[in-house]
């Protein structure tokens, strides 16, 4: 990252380089996302139907089953009858409540949990991924923005917008609905909105600290100041109203109260990970990605594959940051920078980092504007059929039962 001197250049698209705006820009997009959401529909039923896995207390339609995998279960457990805790065992308090306090609410509109699961999944998705393209387009050039929101469609791990019973897209939704809302000085309702992404997932703590940084960031701004000084130099500037975005930490603040109260550990979350079958706790054997190595070791490749595909994801993540620090400023820098420095320090083996880097979405924004630089220009179509085609594999291989993420 560059020292205390280095003036940060945030770019906007010209009014000539930029999306025009209008109803084709914002139908291609939706669009998009409809024709690969269709596209995934057909390999998760086509995938799901070759493998014999039913689920008695599934009763949504069948061709949905595929969806349900994995951490699907822990989600539709505590949308249907609340959180649990044995210390030592594999517990429901490991996943945050956000997402599954809606799946719970929108079951009681379509009298189906398993159906509310993958509305709340596709169409927090859809919404994210209107709010990454309206974010881009006013930030970036015409085709960096338009490959920006293409990276964001095909990477890869992006099969958790589609419909999947997990709580990556609500996530990324209210990450970007908090930033948003920032950015047109709403400081309380970013704050407000922040608090569920905090309440959302672990790493909800990113929004938080990339809330504050980007506040002050904008004081700078407002007084005709930027660089990292400015922006410690907005700190004694900063009033009540400001302030508002402080609220993004009540999501956790009332999420540890509610397991102080509950379970009688505010921190259950974080010990719950440790517990057999999930190995996540703190130490060497997690920091120097031991069962990852051993993986190669015994020779089990495909697991290996798969998990180095995450691997080099993160990589790829953590080498586009200079580019997302030069582009859009500190406070993106730092929301991306903690998004991926938790999955990487706190995983034993980069299981689940592919869905990590997937809401560090200023790093697909860099990423669009890396493909939309480079001299050649059949790279950026290469690499998106190179993204869509591992996308569509890695969506059969989790309908059919294998962990990919």
């Amino acid at each position: 990252m560059p020292d205390g001197r280095s003036r940060p250049r945030i770019e906007h698209a010209s009014s000539e380089g930029s999306v025009q705006p209008g109803r084709v820009f914002w139908s291609t997009v939706v669009t998009a996302f409809g024709v690969v959401a269709v596209v995934l529909a057909v390999v998760v039923a086509v995938a799901s139907a070759t493998v014999h896995r039913p689920i008695p207390f599934l009763t949504g339609p069948g061709w949905l089953d595929g969806w349900f995998q994995f951490d699907s279960g822990w989600y539709y457990a505590i949308a249907t009858g609340g959180y649990d805790y044995t210390p030592g065992q594999q517990s429901s308090i490991a996943f945050f409540p956000t997402y599954p306090m809606a799946v719970r609410l929108l079951s009681g509109m379509v009298g189906d949990v398993q159906l509310a699961g993958t509305l709340v999944g596709v169409g927090s998705g859809l919404a994210a991924v209107l709010l990454f393209a309206g974010w881009v387009r006013t930030r970036l050039p015409r085709r960096s923005a338009m490959l920006a929101v293409a990276v964001l469609l095909l990477y890869p791990f992006s099969l958790y917008l589609y419909g999947a019973m997990y709580a990556d897209s609500l996530f990324l939704l209210t990450a970007l609905g908090a930033f948003l809302l920032l950015e047109r000085r709403s400081y309380v309702l970013a704050g407000l909105v922040g608090a569920l992404a905090t309440a959302g997932r672990p790493v909800g703590v990113a929004v938080a600290a990339g809330l504050v940084v980007r506040m002050l960031e904008l004081l700078a701004q407002d007084r005709g100041e930027d660089g990292l000084r400015a922006v410690l130099r907005a700190v004694p500037a900063v009033r009540w109203r400001q302030a508002g975005v402080l609220l993004s930490g009540a999501g956790l603040l009332a999420w540890t109260v509610y397991l102080g109260v509950t379970f009688g550990n505010p921190l259950a979350f974080v010990e719950v990970e440790s517990a057999p079958g999930w190995d996540q706790g703190v130490g060497p054997r997690t920091w120097f990605k031991v069962a990852y190595v051993t993986l190669f070791l015994e020779s089990h490749w495909r697991m290996a594959l798969l998990l180095s595909l995450q691997a080099a994801a993160c990589l790829a993540a953590v080498l586009l940051l200079r580019r997302v620090w030069r582009l859009f400023g500190a406070g993106y820098l730092v929301y991306a920078l903690v998004v991926l420095a938790i999955p990487i320090v706190g995983t034993d083996d980069f299981m689940g980092t592919g869905r990590y880097v997937l809401v560090a979405f200023p790093v697909m924004a860099a990423a669009g504007d890396f493909l939309a630089t480079r001299r050649h220009r059949w790279i950026a179509p290469l690499v998106l059929a190179a993204c869509g085609l591992l996308l569509a594999v890695l969506t059969s291989y989790y309908a059919r039962g294998i962990e990919v993420s």
